[in-house]
């Protein structure tokens, strides 16, 4: 139950929100990793629970990243697959074209 109330909190904060408990987060587990090492044992519990909340934060993020601009995607992605068919083709146009020059010349 804790989860998901957590997790309420985490979708509906804004953009700006997210990065900045993915810094605090971030920040946090550090912290906690130091106290880890210094053999406080309270600090396990809370390090696994920051992880899950950093990796919740960063799909959100991620997920918005991805909503926001999918018409540019994809048109990048087309328009690369578009060049390097036409590079594709002019490069093995050229090589046919050496390989007949040559082959007229020692006849």
């Amino acid at each position: 139950m804790a989860n998901v109330k957590r997790m309420d909190k985490i979708r509906e904060a804004s953009g700006d929100e997210l990065h900045a408990q993915q810094k605090e987060l971030s920040e946090q587990i550090f912290r906690l990793r130091f106290q880890l090492t210094t053999g406080q044992a309270e600090a396990l519990r809370r390090l696994r629970d920051s992880k899950k909340d950093l990796a919740r934060v960063k799909t959100l993020i991620r997920a918005q990243e991805l909503v926001a601009a999918p018409r540019e995607a994809k048109t990048s992605v087309h328009s690369r697959a578009v060049s390097s068919a036409h590079l594709a083709g002019a490069a093995k146009k050229s090589a046919s074209t050496k390989l007949r020059s040559h082959s007229k010349r020692k006849a």
